[in-house]
């Protein structure tokens, strides 16, 4: 009997099929931090977990039985891969499965920082009438800058292209794609940008720090659904006060949930709580995708 900790949700209908698979014991328990799960991982063969759960070194050493940890997500920043390849404990994760989601929620932050819906909803909720005050842009033969030309990368310019922007593309690996998507420099990138928009996963240092805000647009528009910590939050909100950022989209946050909101209660930033992924369509592919990783896994 192969013993699987499910150490945060997953769709209900991966669930049910885990649960009926011949040889495996579910047991879900989610919410537990690094102490509890120290105490909780002897004796399971599998973990799965998505990004509220970190599978930190001393979590990974307290194991006894560990084979393989899945995350139902893209990336694995909250899992230590180092610590669990020295102990020979697979690392998987679902890099696909939440694509469209996230492409789709980047886009959608793209045209809220454009026409100010998040702020248009929030003031007629007040029964304040701002016609006057809300103004807005077209994405329209704008250039979109990406920054991270991966799955998502190139999703969320699919969509760009269709409404008929231009997409230019920077990546620190090369590119292939049937896309009009023209691949650049960073500076050239940064220099062209109406728009940028930041598909990578986390760095040791921003990307976007002083020196890259400098080379802007005045007037440029940042959005970033990827991994807090890629764009210097500091030099973003001075971008934001001195006008040369005009707005700002973002889903993710160097510190989650964040302790100092200064940048969040901006009225040029639009800031949602890490949800890029939370489709119901993304999380049902990410959760099917764990159960054959895990049938595979721990045959």
């Amino acid at each position: 009997m192969k013993k699987i900790l499910i150490a945060d949700s997953l769709d209900k209908e991966a669930m049910e099929q885990l649960k009926a698979v011949s040889g495996f014991e579910v047991t879900v328990k989610t919410g537990m931090d690094e102490a509890a799960l120290v105490k909780t991982i002897p004796g399971f063969n599998a973990v799965v977990v998505r990004s509220a759960t970190k599978i930190t070194k001393p979590v990974v050493d307290a194991s006894t039985n560990l084979e393989i940890i899945v995350r139902a997500g893209i990336g694995l920043d909250n899992v230590d891969a180092a610590a669990a390849k020295a102990k020979g404990i697979k690392v998987a994760n679902t890099p696909a499965a939440t694509t469209i989601s996230v492409a789709e929620h980047a886009f959608g932050l793209m045209l809220d920082a454009v026409r100010q819906h998040g702020l248009a909803n929030y003031t007629m909720k007040q029964h304040k009438w701002e016609k006057k005050v809300l103004h807005g842009t077209e994405l329209y033969q704008k250039t979109l800058g990406l920054i991270g030309c991966g799955r998502i990368g190139l999703a969320v310019a699919e969509r760009a292209i269709a409404f008929g922007m231009t997409v230019i593309g920077y990546d620190v690996l090369p590119f292939k794609t049937e896309l009009a998507v023209k691949p650049v420099t960073l500076d050239e990138l940064l220099a062209r940008a109406d728009v940028i928009s930041l598909h990578v996963p986390k760095t040791e240092k921003p990307i976007l720090g002083p020196a890259e805000f400098g080379k802007m647009k005045k007037g440029v528009i940042i959005v970033n659904a990827a991994r807090g910590g890629v764009v210097d939050e500091k030099a973003l909100l001075d971008g934001l006060n001195s006008g040369q950022v005009k707005a700002a989209a973002l889903d993710v946050f160097a510190k989650e949930p964040p302790e100092d909101w200064t940048l969040i209660d901006h009225p040029n930033l639009t800031a949602a709580p890490h949800i890029g992924a939370q489709a119901e369509e993304g999380q049902k592919r990410a959760g099917l995708e764990v159960v054959k990783i895990l049938k595979n896994g721990l045959a």
